[in-house]
């Protein structure tokens, strides 16, 4: 019921769908890092390298992957399918968001890798449910193997 008014924007307004669509896949990017994060459980490099000075001080939680690089690639990646302008500025800004987290010393290069590769790969999910048939095809109905619409 609550969705009625989105669902009802969804049709008439792109700016609304995209919005609704990046927002869907950040999300979903973000809740399976957490859930890989309490799955690998992997200590920052605080914790395990003498040497390690965060520029943040001490944060807490654990390493891999790094949920900054999974949203920031997914929201790129999805925007770029979506939108298919300012490509390159879109993976600028999200490399740049990886790179971060390993310069101030909360993520190991790893941890940044696996939440990039991570977060493309809900987007490029995300792009194959969008684009996926949502009534049954042409060729099913022509063939008599799916029932006529309406």
């Amino acid at each position: 019921m609550a969705l009625a008014p989105l669902l009802a924007l969804w049709a008439k307004r792109p700016l609304v769908r995209t919005t609704v669509i990046t927002a869907a896949c950040v999300w979903s990017s973000d809740l399976l890092a957490t859930a890989l994060k309490a799955a690998v459980d992997r200590p920052r490099p605080s914790v395990t390298v003498a040497q390690a000075d965060p520029l943040l001080g001490g944060t807490i939680g654990s390493s891999f992957p790094s949920g900054h690089a999974a949203t920031s690639f997914a929201g790129a990646v999805v925007l770029v399918l979506l939108v298919r302008r300012a490509v390159p500025l879109l993976f600028v800004l999200a490399a740049a968001v990886a790179f971060s987290r390993v310069y101030v010393g909360v993520h190991y290069p790893l941890d940044v890798l696996a939440g990039a590769v991570l977060g493309t790969t809900v987007a490029l999910a995300f792009a194959a449910i969008l684009r996926a048939p949502l009534r049954p095809s042409e060729a099913l109905r022509r063939s008599g193997a799916a029932p006529p619409p309406g």
